[in-house]
């Protein structure tokens, strides 16, 4: 389900973790833009899996957008940034990450409820991933 969420997040924002020139760090060396794509995921899967909990669709898509302007505003590609689109070791990688980080975090596989005790606690926290949820 995780490597789902990271590919429409990819997806339907075109923002990326793509390898850039030598001028510049790759951008999934970008902590900004990792950061960012990282909470999304979460947010998006705790919104999933935890029926009381939903996705703020429109706040999320802003909040993507802005990640991919901060990578053009650092000097990437349109074309760089897409290119992880079809990057399935970067995608991996993410999806491990978010996958961590949800269990130190409290989330069982399986069980809605502790999604759910998740998503209240980032809300309440006011965290990047509680502001992507309602």
């Amino acid at each position: 389900m995780l490597k789902r969420t990271l590919f429409a997040i990819a997806t339907l924002s075109t923002v990326t973790i793509a390898g850039a020139t030598s001028a510049k760090p790759a951008l999934k060396d970008v902590a900004y833009v990792r950061e960012g794509i990282i909470a999304a995921g979460i947010a998006y899967e705790i919104s999933e899996e935890c029926g009381q909990i939903s996705a703020r669709l429109f706040r999320g898509l802003s909040f993507l957008n802005g990640l991919k302007s901060h990578a053009s505003g650092l000097g990437y590609t349109n074309a760089e940034i897409e290119a992880y689109i079809d990057d399935k070791a970067e995608k991996n990688r993410l999806e491990g990450i978010a996958r961590g980080r949800l269990a130190d975090m409290g989330a069982v596989v399986g069980d809605a409820q502790s999604y759910c005790t998740v998503g209240r606690s980032e809300m309440a926290k006011n965290s990047t991933i509680g502001q992507l949820l309602r």
